[in-house]
């Protein structure tokens, strides 16, 4: 993604050519983008041969899965609906895990019935009611046993998932309870050891700490995992000067592990394969100039986007085309919906830019779409897959007299 002849073009379509198209604000997604992200991780991971388990909640457009399973990644559900999403998008079954820790008993029979590789469970209560069920339907389920490892994933508190405090997991005691309960069951096959400390990690630190702790229980557990399910998390570049995850020192940390664990490692990555790969178009309907400030207010708002509202996030805002005159004054880029955190983005000195300019909203392919709403009783917007020169529509824009 460049700028050709001082227009932004994504892949080789300009943004201004996208937004005449389809309007605005739209989200776009690039196949260049997300193919070369699963390329990037597949070759720093191959010395282990991970199950790659798309995060589907990070991104449930089904063409958009459609595309990443033909890669041969499978998928991490947390609800019946987007198992069936992935399913729709013909991901196999038997590289389908389900995970969360509230499924319901229609979610579980759902699952069961579809024959997907295991159902991460995190509680005794969640093994009784499979138990139930696989009784009922004359089988044997394959699960896996969440584990808390109380790992710090140095990152925001809000996405932390692996400390004590989190609702996430089994503690150790209940861990190793569990297991010599229900290892011989006629009902349940424990296979996989899952764990997951959080999102947006972009220092190997955590994920070292976190493997130290599983390596030790499964030595005192003193039992053999087919599969151990690592989680995802992995951090992605959102800021110029910020960091990422480097892959290189994960993968050296696990095959380590692995020298002690013969078990096969379940990947559930989804930031790290489709976050770079979206990109939010947005028109400024009005600037408006105070003394301290500019308000740049776009038609896209928090509905839309709610990271930096919820997460505080910062996404790089750029504009479609180029303008080397320079304005020394501090841009608040902002939305239309009456909440003081409808805001995306403060940059001191902006280039000049005008109403009906438009501006793009980087690294948006994760936990966008997915948690937009109608908030203000305003419609989602559309989204737009981008192949080389070719664009269409995987999601239509929104009509007000479908929501109200």
């Amino acid at each position: 993604m460049k700028y050709k002849n001082g227009r932004f073009n994504i892949e080789n379509v300009s943004v201004e050519k996208i937004a005449k198209k389809f309007g605005t604000p739209c989200y776009v997604y690039s196949c260049q983008n997300i193919s070369n992200n699963i390329y990037n991780f597949k070759k720093n991971f191959k010395d282990i041969n991970p199950l790659i388990c798309f995060s589907v909640k990070s991104n449930s457009n089904s063409k958009i899965l459609n595309l990443i399973g033909k890669f041969g990644l499978g998928a991490d559900v947390v609800s019946k609906g987007e198992l069936m999403v992935a399913l729709k998008a013909k991901i196999k079954p038997e590289k389908i895990v389900f995970s969360g820790v509230g499924k319901t008993v229609n979610e579980l029979q759902f699952a069961i019935n579809k024959k997907i590789l295991l159902i991460n469970a995190e509680s005794e209560s969640e093994i009784i009611e499979i138990e139930k069920i696989a009784k009922k339907n004359k089988n044997k389920v394959n699960i896996g046993l969440r584990f808390n490892p109380d790992t710090d994933a140095n990152t925001l508190k809000s996405i932390s998932t692996g400390k004590k405090e989190n609702k996430f997991g089994l503690t150790k005691k209940k861990f190793l309870k569990i297991l010599k309960k229900y290892k011989n069951s006629k009902f349940v096959n424990i296979i996989c050891l899952s764990v997951h400390i959080g999102s947006q990690i972009t220092s190997h630190v955590p994920y070292k700490n976190m493997l130290n702790v599983v390596n030790k229980i499964i030595h005192q557990s003193k039992y053999k995992f087919k599969y151990i399910d690592l989680g995802g998390g992995m951090g992605i570049q959102y800021e110029n000067n910020s960091n990422k995850l480097n892959y290189s020192k994960y993968n050296k940390l696990i095959k380590s592990f692995l020298k002690k664990n013969k078990s096969k490692i379940i990947f559930e990555p989804g930031r790290s394969i489709v976050g770079n790969a979206g990109y939010l178009i947005s028109k400024i309907i009005y600037i408006k100039e105070t003394n301290s400030k500019n308000f740049i207010i776009l038609d896209a708002a928090m509905n839309d986007l709610i990271r930096p509202a919820l997460y505080g996030a910062k996404h790089r805002i750029i504009p479609s085309k180029i303008n080397r005159k320079k304005v020394k004054k501090i841009h608040e880029f902002v939305g239309p919906i009456c909440e003081t955190t409808d805001k995306f983005l403060t940059i001191n000195d902006f280039q000049k830019i005008n109403q009906k300019d438009l501006m793009i909203i980087c690294d948006v392919g994760a936990y966008g779409m997915v948690l937009s709403s109608n908030y203000n009783l305003r419609p989602k917007p559309s989204e737009i897959l981008v192949n080389k020169s070719s664009t269409r529509i995987i999601t239509k824009r929104q009509k007000l007299n479908n929501i109200i």
